[in-house]
């Protein structure tokens, strides 16, 4: 009896999992694919040798850095704190509001106050309007992530989807006005629009900010202990969440620092624009993050939470491999995304994403330190992976430009995967189904090297086309024998049972 109440947990737990990883991938993969739309659209508009869309590239990068030290890890230390018993969930949530929040204001006080000095330190001495309103975008930004993190933790996957798709198209459509329409080339239009529609979703938490400063708070006494705490919690995983940001965009920062060319921007252009096409891995392993993280935390108390573990990390690689296979396999059609003189730099598609599968990889492993509360192990193992990174462009990228970006990426995250997963094994030990994972692995370098023998020596399309798809059916026909028996479905299942 007590076994099958373990099977019911288990596959409840994995249900649950997958309907959350299913509306918040939805909203994710959508929203991403949506916000590819933009991609197409600038560089139509921005030719690659105006390195336009190098400027955005870079000052993205910027931002995608400093949400990560504006959030200082309370996203994952609310989480923790709020399903602590001893821990009053209400008086969690207002804290972590208010520290994040002054936190912000704080950091746009000083941008204003330092501006000119700043975007001249960052190459935009002529365009400091540019620099102010990323960083004013990027503070609004960091605020609301509590408030998301909040509706992750009530269950309300819904609304969390509705306002990151509503950003999206708001987003888009103010561009496709001052781009299309209005037939506008002014690369700060990017800018501004995003801050627009940032800065008009803060209303749709009127409920959430309700709830948060609604008497949530206790005496000055208790609070600045709670804070205590969760700052002594949280500071390892800044410091992991600085060098994982950094395994992403370090290579963008640095680009024009290091580029010997008199083209740098046009290069970096060239090289964020066909990093857009490898993001579908990044959807999926947001997607899975947004639902996994709480999943998590919430599941850390049960029996079967390891086997649990072990079975989400095979199941995510599969999806993720097969990701990259259809990625790869359709890279004739996915080229098109992006406007023709980006597309010298599809070559390093395969490599970002592969990057992006070593990258989930350690996020899913990184939940030994996490419920542990070992979480400087995580610091030490980002700040190690970022090192190589850094390394591995500083001492490359002067002679192969962008390629040496790319397998920086692959670099940092592999060092970081490994060392997560030895000591974990010590101290949080899982048994991860390796055979079958390597059995996987193995399958999908197999298909990789077809497709590129087939890119290569295959002059028709229609034909490279067909033989990747064959590639692509023929690893989803081992999925579905091995691991997702037809006769299992709802609905269809029935047809395929014995």
């Amino acid at each position: 009896m007590s076994d099958n109440h373990t099977t019911q947990g288990k596959a409840g737990g994995m249900k649950g999992l997958a309907k959350d990883t299913a509306i918040y991938g939805m909203s994710s993969i959508v929203g991403r694919f949506l916000n590819y739309l933009l991609v197409p659209l600038y560089t139509a508009q921005i030719s690659a040798a105006s390195g336009g869309y190098g400027v955005i590239t870079n000052l993205y990068a910027y931002t995608a850095l400093l949400l990560v030290i504006l959030t200082y890890g309370m996203e994952t230390t609310f989480f923790r704190f709020v399903n602590k018993e001893c821990e009053d969930p209400r008086r969690v949530y207002a804290t972590t509001l208010a520290m994040v929040g002054c936190t912000s204001l704080l950091f746009v006080a000083l941008v204003f106050a330092f501006i000119h000095p700043l975007s001249a330190a960052m190459g935009y001495a002529d365009h400091p309007a540019y620099v102010w309103t990323m960083f004013v975008t990027v503070a609004i930004d960091a605020f609301q992530c509590i408030a998301f993190a909040y509706l992750r933790y009530k269950k309300r996957p819904l609304k969390f989807a509705a306002l990151k798709l509503l950003f999206i198209v708001l987003n888009i459509a103010l561009n496709v006005g001052y781009y299309v329409v209005l037939n506008g080339h002014d690369v700060g239009y990017a800018f501004y629009i995003n801050l627009a529609c940032t800065a008009s979703i803060t209303f749709c938490f009127y409920k959430e900010l309700k709830e948060g400063f609604g008497g949530g708070f206790a005496s000055w006494a208790e609070t600045k202990r709670l804070v205590g705490r969760m700052m002594s919690y949280s500071w390892p995983i800044l410091v992991l969440g600085i060098a994982g940001i950094l395994n992403q965009t370090a290579d963008k920062i640095l680009f024009p620092y290091i580029y010997k060319g008199n083209d740098a921007h046009a290069q970096l252009g060239i090289y964020g624009a066909a990093s857009k096409i490898a993001m579908i891995m990044a959807m999926i392993t947001q997607a899975f993050r947004y639902a996994y993280e709480p999943f998590v935390f919430g599941k850390a108390k049960d029996k079967d939470s390891r086997q649990v573990y072990a079975s989400a990390m095979k199941y995510f690689l599969i999806f993720t491999l097969l990701a990259f296979l259809v990625v790869v396999g359709y890279i004739d059609v996915l080229r098109h995304i992006i406007g023709r003189d980006y597309w010298p730099g599809l070559r390093v598609v395969p490599i970002v994403m592969a990057a992006e599968i070593l990258m989930g990889v350690y996020f899913n492993l990184s939940f030994w330190y996490k419920l542990t509360d070992r979480t400087i192990w995580g610091a030490w193992f980002s700040g190690i992976g970022c090192a190589v990174l850094i390394a591995v462009n500083v001492i490359f990228v002067p002679q192969y430009g962008y390629m040496a970006c790319a397998w920086a990426g692959f670099a940092g995250y592999g060092t970081a995967m490994l060392l997560s997963y030895v000591v974990g094994q010590r101290y949080y030990p899982i048994n991860y189904p390796l055979k079958s994972i390597g059995v996987y692995v193995a399958i999908a370098l197999l298909f990789f090297v077809v497709m590129q023998l087939s890119e290569a020596y295959v002059p028709q399309m229609w034909l490279r086309l067909l033989v990747n798809t064959c590639c692509i059916v023929l690893f989803v026909a081992h999925t579905v024998h091995y691991d997702f028996p037809l006769s299992n479905l709802p609905v269809v299942g029935k047809y395929f049972k014995r």
